[in-house]
């Protein structure tokens, strides 16, 4: 079975259609993030975030996949972060920042979340096309080497273009995702991705979102506030919130339901990058037995859990930025 075969059972099947006009095919336009909550105050010597934007293709048209960036512009030395299936780029600031003196560090809205176009062709959000869409970024970014660190769906990107021949993908961190997904994990995620809510303010959508990724583990308040920040964007007549991605997406997902574990060991086995596989020792998504067997087969990756986190490890403490440097750095 090929890789693509393979991914299409856990995100669907990709329908080819007639090209149509690029104009039906972005979503509404995107809106800034609330600002009830103070933003990251500036670090000395740091060069701030900026934003960027790619036109990407698809079966059906043209969308703008749009993304942040740290660092110096100038730096050949590229780190892409991409974020889970219903989160954002932002959710990678902490990280970017603390990798932004030695990196180019770019994190992109994967299509139909954060400031990224919706598509209305909903059976497009699957991996083929995030991986042809993270293709036309890294040709934007005009280099011939990148490393990445993907979380959950990102890790999944990141493995397939990786298990490409020719991959540009120098060296991979991934961040609680491997070749064998529970299914019942699958099944959880299913019963929240995509549902519609509404918070009448951003404390509610705080608590709510508190309780929803309380696999997360023990976050600071500043933490929690940062990701409830860029997870909201305003109501159309200035209404509370809603969440800041396209509730299509969850259709997708459970219109594919996952009736067993998702086997891509195939794809993992033709990676041929160094390879860090993290872990939340709680996770039920990735399993320990799991992450032990990728340290043997295939690019035999370096493992590490993080104690008394699920799915995933948000990449915000110090604890678990500082080993994803010093694999990034290794020689």
């Amino acid at each position: 079975m090929s890789q693509i075969s393979l991914l299409k059972r856990l995100f669907s099947l990709v329908r080819r259609r007639g090209l149509r006009a690029a104009s039906k095919l972005a979503g509404p336009p995107s809106s800034p993030p609330p600002t009830d909550y103070p933003p990251m105050p500036p670090i000395a010597g740091l060069v701030p975030a900026r934003e960027g934007s790619v036109l990407c293709a698809s079966p059906a048209g043209l969308h703008h996949m749009r993304y942040v960036e740290w660092g110096e512009a100038d730096n050949p030395k590229v780190l892409i972060c991409v974020h889970g299936l219903t989160r954002n780029a932002r959710d990678f600031d902490f990280i970017a920042r603390a990798l932004s003196k030695d990196y180019r560090v770019v994190c992109p809205d994967v299509v139909g979340r954060g400031r990224s176009d919706w598509l209305r062709d909903k059976a497009l959000y699957a991996v083929p096309q995030y991986v042809s869409d993270m293709v036309a970024l890294i040709a934007r970014l005009n280099v011939e080497t990148v490393d990445w660190i993907g979380t959950s769906m990102g890790g999944l990107i990141g493995m397939t273009l990786a298990a490409q021949q020719g991959s540009p993908i120098r060296r991979l961190v991934l961040n609680d995702v491997g070749p064998l997904l529970a299914a019942s994990a699958l099944q959880r995620i299913a019963t929240y991705v995509g549902r519609h809510h509404h918070f009448a303010s951003l404390a509610e959508a705080e608590a709510h979102i508190r309780k929803v990724h309380t696999t997360f583990g023990l976050l600071t308040d500043e933490q929690w506030q940062h990701l409830t920040r860029w997870s909201m964007k305003p109501g159309p007549d200035g209404d509370g919130f809603s969440f800041h991605y396209d509730p299509g997406i969850g259709d997708v997902f459970r219109g594919a339901p996952m009736l067993m574990d998702v086997n891509l060991w195939p794809i993992y086995e033709q990676i041929k990058c160094p390879v860090l596989a993290l872990r939340g020792s709680e996770s039920d998504l990735f399993s320990h037995a799991t992450l032990e067997a990728m340290a043997q087969r295939g690019p035999r990756a370096q493992i590490l859990e993080f104690p008394g986190i699920g799915h995933a490890p948000t990449l915000m403490s110090d604890a678990q930025i500082t080993p994803v440097w010093d694999f990034l750095s290794a020689p």
